[in-house]
Parts: structure tokens; sequence; C-alpha cells
């Protein structure tokens, strides 16, 4: 029953994610296309700039967040109200603190502004205040924000959806609006980022007294709680190098991009990112909210159904994975083409990298979805050598083979440690089983996918669909091309695989129960 319950909270959460996940979808299309067209390439890659620059900064956060996440699971599994209250109010202390360093780095780093932004054809005041304005709704997730932090350890993600989600996505159309419409459209987006991140932190705390009426923090017993957890305190050291790792594989990129090129390589590689972390993002809102229920099934101590419920994640996120890729693939310069114009259109080689880049991306959280469960963070040496290796592969091969190189770089870093250590550590440390197992699983899912793939490009090959001839003529060749490969990729797996069947029947399960 506690199984069901746990799926049954895991469905509403990606429903209700999936539904803002494809409205802000559109809304960000829309944004980047009138960004682009009234303000131009250079000032939407100084925006993407600065935000990489303040996730610079948050790498102050330590992993303070993912770190109370899983010391949450076994006190809320056991209701226990006064353990959450102990746990939140240190993460608070904690944040708190972190904030004043944020801010004294904000202050540091602006003094370099001149110099950093030196290339930019725009006023320099442009880049203080889009970092200003980034760095006042970040610090809004320090000071105000991080009791949501229950509602996400508790599965109950949605209501996170319906007032912060709710309020980013009508402050998106009130910037298109302002952009299009109005003089000065820039310091109306500066504004409007602003106020909307002040509503929106309301809304949510909002939420959070009404579910939780219990929850009372006190910041002021920070310190005597951070001895009486000290479990907490050695994960959030050991999560700071994974953080740096994660900032080196998401965020470095358009930087060393910008140091060998220009704003507008980087306003280009960004329109293809836009498409990459919208596909990602669609991942996060079906398995982000299953993350709970791991930690919750983990905590149960159930090992026959931790393994099950992991082959059946694995096998659902594969098919998912495979074909997300396949359409990126195959759709995108034709999208880029409709969308903005054929000279926003990257080379195949730069799209398969970045593919490529993609499907670890997406097939990693299964197993990281477990290591957080168990808490598994002791291989710090892991993110400092994938950060490594990914700026030292990105800055040496980006100086020889330029955007392929840096993505080339990239993608090694993601290979070594990603790809085959983090599979034989969470086997080894968290799951206690044979690594045999994991790589029969892959070895029986890519045979398949190879085997469907070659099918798929067979009959491709007789399709006569232009799909640059118009959005109508786009989607209807998305759907076929698609439509094929996920149809028979799922057959194949469900005929020969024990965790599609098994998610399968779990789900179907689910939707008779709320159908009767």
């Amino acid at each position: 029953m506690a199984a069901e319950s746990r799926t049954a909270k895991s469905l509403k959460n990606s429903t209700v994610a999936l539904g803002f996940y494809f409205v802000n979808l559109i809304l960000q299309f829309f944004s980047r296309k009138i960004f682009l067209d009234h303000l131009g390439a250079e000032v939407l890659g100084l925006n993407t700039t600065a935000t990489n620059l303040l996730q610079f900064l948050n790498l102050a956060e330590l992993g303070i967040g993912s770190a109370i996440a899983c010391t949450l699971y076994r006190p809320l599994f056991d209701r226990d109200t006064a353990a959450v209250n102990e746990i939140v109010s240190l993460q608070g202390w904690m944040y708190r603190r972190i904030a004043w360093v944020v801010i004294a780095g904000a202050a540091a780093l602006m003094c370099f502004f001149p110099w950093i932004f030196e290339k930019m054809p725009l006023p320099l005041w442009y880049a203080y205040a889009s970092f200003g304005v980034l760095l006042v709704s970040a610090l809004l997730s320090y000071f105000v924000n991080y009791k949501q932090i229950v509602l996400s350890a508790d599965q109950k993600e949605y209501k996170i959806q319906y007032s912060y989600k709710a309020s980013m996505l009508v402050k998106t159309l009130c910037q298109i609006v302002a952009i299009k419409y109005f003089d000065n459209g820039y310091v109306w987006w500066l504004a409007l980022e602003v106020g909307f991140a002040v509503v929106a932190s309301v809304a949510l705390n909002a939420v959070i007294r009404r579910t939780y009426p219990y929850l009372r923090t006190d910041l002021s017993a920070g310190k005597t709680l951070s001895r009486k957890y000290p479990d907490v305190i050695t994960k959030i050291k050991q999560l700071f190098f994974h953080k740096i790792g994660g900032f080196a594989l998401t965020q470095t990129s358009p930087i060393i991009i910008y140091a060998y090129a220009s704003l507008t390589l980087v306003a280009l590689y960004g329109n293809y990112m836009l498409i990459i972390l919208g596909i990602t993002s669609l991942m996060g809102a079906v398995f982000n909210s299953m993350n709970a229920g791991v930690g919750n099934l983990v905590a149960e101590g159930n090992k026959e159904r931790i393994m099950s419920v992991f082959e059946e994640l694995f096998s659902v996120r594969f098919l998912l994975s495979c074909t997300v890729c396949f359409g990126v693939y195959m759709l995108t310069p034709a999208f880029i083409t409709l969308w903005i114009g054929p000279e926003y259109v990257l080379d195949d080689l730069t799209l398969g990298l970045m593919v490529a880049t993609l499907y670890i991306t997406l097939m990693r959280y299964t197993v990281d979805a477990y290591i957080n469960a168990y808490g598994l963070f002791s291989d710090i040496w892991a993110p400092v050598v994938e950060a490594s290796i990914n700026i030292g592969m990105s800055v040496l091969l980006g100086w020889f083979f330029g955007l392929h190189g840096i993505l080339a770089g990239v993608l090694l870093s993601l290979l070594i440690v990603v790809f085959c250590w983090k599979p034989y550590f969470l086997f080894r440390r968290g799951l206690k089983e044979k690594l045999r197992i994991y790589v029969r699983m892959y070895v029986k899912h890519g045979l398949l996918v190879s085997a469907v793939s070659v099918v798929v490009y067979l009959i491709h090959g007789l399709l006569s669909f232009d799909p640059t001839a118009g959005i109508g003529s786009w989607l209807i060749y998305g759907i076929v091309v698609i439509g094929i490969f996920w149809f028979l990729l799922f057959g194949s797996l469900y005929i020969t695989v024990k965790g599609m069947r098994g998610f399968t029947f779990r789900i179907s399960n689910i939707v008779k129960h709320f159908s009767l």
C-alpha cells in the first residue's frame, strides 16, 4: 500500500509539473524570439553570461539543499515534526550565512566587470543591472524560500508549481509584452524580474504555512543544531565538491565559448541549449517528483523492492531518454530554421556532441536518485576529476577545434565519471549488489535501441517530408518519425525487459484505481 501511495503521489507531481512545463516551454520560445528581434543577440548573450557568473557564486550553497533533503526522508516517514523543525532551522541558519558570502562575492566580482565585459558593445550598466537583478532573485532563495525543501522531500512538489512556478509564468508573459510594446524594453524586463521574484516568494511561503502549520524555524539555534546533526555537516562538505562538478558541466561552456569567440556565438549556442534544457526540464518534470519516493523507499529498507523499482525506473528512463535524444537530433535544425532563421543553425557535429551529452545527462538521474537517497556523497574526488577534465579538455580542445573541442571536453568528463564511475559506486556502496547486474541491464537495453535505430533509419529513407516547409510539415514529420521510434523501442523493451513490464503494470493499476 505504501508503494502505491508513493506512485500515486509521484504521478500527481509529474502531471502538474508537465502541465507547467509545456506552458513555460511555449512562453520561453516566444520570449527568446521577442528578445532577439527587439533587443538583439548581444543583450541575450549578456543575459546568458550574467546567469553563468551568478551560478558560479551559487557554488557557495555547498549542496546544503541536497543534504537537508536526504536527511528529511526519515523524519517525514516517521512523522517526527520536532526533527523536521530542527533540520529546516539548521538549513535556514546555514543559508543565511551563505547568502552573505554570495553578496560579498558578487560585490568583488562586479569590480572586475569592466575587464570581463571588455568586448561587449553595450553600455557597461547593462552588465551591472542584469547581474544585480538576477542576484536579488537568487538571494530570495537563501533568505525566504528555503522551506520549500519540505514540500519536495514530502512528495508535494505540485504545490511549488501552483504557487512559485505559476508566478514565474505570469512574469515571463509580462516580460514578453513589455519588450514588444514598451519603450526601454530591457529596463522593463529587469523590473519585472525583481518584482515577480518577490511575489513568487510570498505566494510560496503562504502555501508552506498552510501545508505545514507546525513548521516553525529558529535560526538562532543553528549552531547548536549543527552539533546535533553532524551527518548533515559531513554531507554538505562532501556535496560541495559535487557542486563544483555540476557547475563545470552546466555553466562553464558559455564562458569558455565567449573567451574564444563572441557573445553572438554564445547566443547561437544558447538557442540550442534552450532546446536541450527544455528537454532536460521535461524529463525532470516526469521523474524529479519520484526522487522523494525513492528516498522514502530506501528509508523503508525493503531491498527486493528497492532493486525492482530501480530496474523499472532505469527502463522507462532509457525509453524516454533515447526517444527524446533521437527527436532532438532529427528535428532541431528544422525547428531552428522555422523559429528564428537558417542563419542560426549550427553544424551537425555540434548537434551530435550536444545530443550525446544530453543522453548521458538524462540517463544519469536514475543512479543519482538512489545515490541521493542513500546519502552517498563521499566520493569527493569524482567531481574534482570531472570538473578538471571538463574545463581542462574544453580549454585545450577548444583552442584547436573551437566549439567542437569545447563540447568534446564536456562529453569526455561525463563518460569517465558519470557513465562509468557513478553506477559502480552506487552498486558497491548503496545497493550492495554486483555491478554485472547493471552491466547486463545496460547491454540488453543498448542492443535493443541499436536494432530499433537501424530499422527506423531504413524507414526514414522512405519518407518524403520536408520539415522546413512549415510548422505543419515539421509537426507531422516529428510525430511520424518519433512515433515510429518510440513504438518500436517500447514494444521491444516490453517483450524482453522485466523492468518495463513492471512499470507498465504499476501505472496501469494506478490508472484503474482512479477510474473506479
